[in-house]
């Protein structure tokens, strides 16, 4: 059994920032430092960072007045800004560039007096962020019968923005979908998806020409990490989502002769390493790395953070 590994996986640029976001922070000011909701979708990395004097809340209102608090990579909704405000909270935004691109675009369509359509899954963290950063209507959207199914206020004035770690292909069907209800609905393609989930998609497509199994690493609540899944089943693969090694079926493995791995961009590389050596125990005897699209990309960390002043909101520095 030889295994083939996905290039690229594992973290992207938006995660690397966020989570030395708060470690700066700890090493700044020191424990305790709170960050709302769970700082990327991964607990081998929160569960790292808990250990170290973060912690993780779910409201606001836990948080002592006058502490450091930090948003999640997944943003947040003005209203919870407003809420560390009250507060006094001094805020490090960890929100991933690409995100606060999605954030003002939505702001921009609807300052136009545009009702605004989300392309992605309600709940979700960076969902109910892009929601909450815009004051007008607002409806969110996951597949062709959702916008059969949509009830809007002015047809003729209707745009669209997209979660960011959605797959390629379902956005793609409901965009087709949104502009043969809507025809004059403005929007940005497919451009809100970003650069590490679409490269994390090709390499599994390509992956796929190559291998009879596919285990994802990563977490569960992880959008990305379940899209890649997917892709893999679009593809005809047996595909399984795993948090670690300790969630291998050795029967998924039965008659395989290639097994692919990749890792969704919230999973380190320390999680892969370990199911490889699991692997072997099962029974690999080789393992390569396909060749995928390089990423050079890196995000700073914000200045309010490198000039020791948390308070200043200033996410995309």
């Amino acid at each position: 059994m030889e295994v083939i590994l996905a290039q690229p996986r594992g973290f992207c640029a938006g995660v690397v920032r966020a989570v030395e976001i708060v470690e700066h922070a700890l090493e700044l000011y020191g424990a305790p430092v709170y960050v709302f909701h769970e700082i990327v979708h991964n607990r081998y990395v929160v569960e790292g960072l808990q250990a170290r004097g973060a912690i993780f809340v779910q409201s606001v209102d836990v948080v002592p007045p006058g502490s450091i608090i930090v948003f999640s990579a997944h943003g947040v909704s003005n209203a919870i800004v407003e809420q560390t405000e009250q507060r006094r909270l001094q805020v490090i935004d960890a929100t991933c560039p690409l995100v606060t691109k999605v954030h003002l675009q939505a702001q921009r369509y609807s300052a136009k007096g545009c009702e605004i359509i989300i392309i992605g899954h309600l709940g979700h963290e960076e969902v109910d962020g892009t929601m909450g950063s815009v004051t007008g209507p607002v409806q969110v959207v996951s597949t062709p019968e959702d916008v059969a199914a949509l009830k809007v206020i002015h047809p003729a004035r209707l745009a669209y923005v997209t979660q960011t770690t959605l797959s390629i292909d379902d956005t793609r069907d409901v965009i087709v979908a949104l502009k043969q209800r809507f025809p004059a609905i403005q929007g940005p393609g497919l451009d809100d998806i970003c650069y590490a989930t679409q490269n994390r998609q090709n390499a599994v497509r390509q992956l796929a020409k190559e291998v009879d199994r596919l285990l994802v690493v990563g977490a569960r609540n992880s959008s990305n990490s379940i899209r890649l899944r997917e892709v893999g089943e679009q593809h005809g693969l047996a595909a399984h989502l795993i948090q670690d090694e300790s969630e291998i079926d050795p029967s998924w493995l039965s008659g395989a002769t290639r097994v692919g791995v990749t890792a969704g961009a919230s999973a380190p590389e320390v999680l892969v390493q370990r199911v490889l050596k699991r692997l072997r125990e099962l029974g690999a005897t080789a393992t390569r790395e396909l060749d995928g699209e390089p990423e050079t990309v890196t995000f700073n960390l914000p200045k309010s953070l490198l000039a020791g002043k948390p308070g200043q909101f200033d996410s995309a520095a």
